[in-house]
């Protein structure tokens, strides 16, 4: 794969390297994450839930997975 189908992105604080393309709820799905059980942040901007499908994860993008924990 050549550099130019891979992007930079942050997850959680942690660098990675993900294939070029993905929206956000492609890569939540690529990281075996439901879109229903988190919140995402990206770049400091919390998206809605309905928007995750159309927003695209460019270079450089930060974004924070903030996952729902139940108990009692």
């Amino acid at each position: 794969m050549s550099e130019n189908e891979t992007i930079r992105v942050q997850v959680n604080g942690k660098e990675r390297e993900i294939d070029r393309g993905h929206t956000v709820r492609s890569l939540l799905e690529s990281l075996d994450v439901h879109p229903g059980m988190v919140v995402v942040e990206l770049n400091r901007d919390i998206l809605e839930r309905d928007r995750y499908a159309a927003v695209a994860v460019s270079e450089g993008d930060a974004l924070e997975l903030v996952h729902f924990v139940g108990g009692g």
